[in-house]
């Protein structure tokens, strides 16, 4: 006899299971305890099989009616209730993970993983591209159903803006970032591939300029040691086309990193932008002109020291002022400028690229052979840095005896 709910809430348990059949092979399973589960008995290919459709009274008669009646019609179509409400289950989770996994959540975790040996600065201009450019427009919608109209659309409000360089940087990003999602499972492409096209070609880089002409340098050099203004400015200026550092790096240092011994500045990971140890083997031009900027800040930590903080090094702006007061304007020389003097010239006087590379302290993507640069290259390098010191010794005497003469 089918079941009522009047019947249903009449049931007390007994020590045994009891089981209460609706017909159609559904029943009521009581437990001793006195829990009360809808349950489907069927044959699936010869196997007897057990569904459960919940408990009473949170699934009521009627609904749990309608499930047997929507497992009886899979199993007129040939599928198997048990395997499906699991398949439907499985399916339900995944697209819950699928739903949670925004462009967002990924690119930030891209960012805490993929972004931890950059620089402190560099970081922080990544994510300020993604809150800013990004995130705004895609960055809710999940990654697994990001497409690339989505992406070329978020990247055209920067580019609508007039920068196009922006928006192609905004591109490469944005693929780094569905790449690591297709390599982790959570999409199956990567959807930022050959979107470049979708806009206008980036404007031509554009080099730091820089003084190539051996007179040229002469005359930098030259006019460099005739500046008058704050000490530690001076000697950076001094330093810097010698050790051709990016100029974080130079107007950080510390009296502790310099070892006058071994005539080696040990620039600390912290302070690199590979956020890796750089070896600066000192000539003995540089050291000379340590030892002499010593007597002035020798007494603190910075080797150079803001004229208005003794716990503050000079700025970029400090440098940059000094050479435009010598005349030289942003079209002729930047700060910057003097690494690519430095790269240029040595290369073209034939020190291999690699070592000149090391020197530089740009980045080595292979781990392993970085390692071995490091180790294989120092003395190369020390031999070059002494030979280039020399050489730039050289150009300013020549430049010094034709204003003589």
């Amino acid at each position: 006899m089918p079941l009522t709910d009047t019947s249903i809430r009449t049931i007390r348990p007994s020590d045994k299971v009891q089981k209460f059949s609706d017909g159609g092979g559904l029943y009521l399973h009581v437990s001793p305890a006195g829990g009360k589960l809808w349950r489907m008995a069927y044959r699936f290919e010869g196997k007897q099989k057990t569904l459960s459709f919940g408990a009473y009274p949170a699934v009521g008669l009627k609904e749990a009616r309608s499930r047997r009646e929507e497992a009886k019609r899979m199993l007129a179509n040939g599928l198997d209730p048990g395997s499906e409400k699991r398949r439907l289950k499985v399916q339900a989770a995944l697209e819950e993970r699928e739903k949670s996994l925004t462009f967002e959540v990924v690119a930030r975790e891209w960012y805490a993983k993929k972004t931890g040996n950059l620089s402190d600065g560099y970081r922080k201009q990544i994510l300020s591209r993604l809150e800013r450019h990004l995130f705004p427009y895609i960055g809710a919608k999940p990654i697994a159903r990001l497409e690339p109209a989505d992406i070329v659309l978020a990247v055209r409000h920067t580019e609508e803006r007039g920068a196009v360089e922006m928006a192609h940087r905004l591109l490469q990003l944005t693929g780094q970032i569905c790449r690591y999602a297709r390599l982790l499972g959570y999409a199956k492409y990567d959807v930022a591939a050959g979107l470049s096209e979708a806009l206008p070609p980036p404007p031509k880089a554009q080099h730091r300029a820089t003084i190539l002409d051996p007179a040229g340098i002469g005359n930098l050099l030259r006019a460099i040691d005739a500046y008058q203004g704050d000490i530690s400015t001076l000697y950076a200026l001094k330093i810097m086309p010698y050790v051709f550092l990016r100029s974080q790096e130079l107007r950080g240092a510390a009296w502790d990193e310099v070892n006058f011994d071994t005539a080696e500045w040990i620039i600390p990971a912290g302070r690199m932008k590979m956020k890796k140890p750089h070896i600066v083997p000192l000539s003995r031009q540089v050291v000379e002109l340590f030892r002499a900027l010593k007597e002035f800040s020798g007494g603190g930590t910075l080797i150079f020291p803001s004229p208005f903080s003794a716990t503050r090094c000079i700025s970029n702006m400090a440098l940059l002022n000094a050479l435009r007061r010598m005349g030289y304007d942003k079209e002729e020389m930047t700060i910057h400028g003097f690494r690519g003097m430095a790269s240029t010239l040595l290369n073209e006087r034939g020190y291999r690229f690699d070592v000149v590379e090391a020197q530089l302290a740009h980045g080595e993507k292979n781990a392993i052979r970085a390692a071995y640069n490091h180790a294989q290259y120092l003395p190369e390098r020390k031999q070059m840095m002494q030979e280039w010191a020399d050489y730039l010794e050289q150009l300013k005497a020549v430049h010094t005896r034709q204003i003589l003469s």
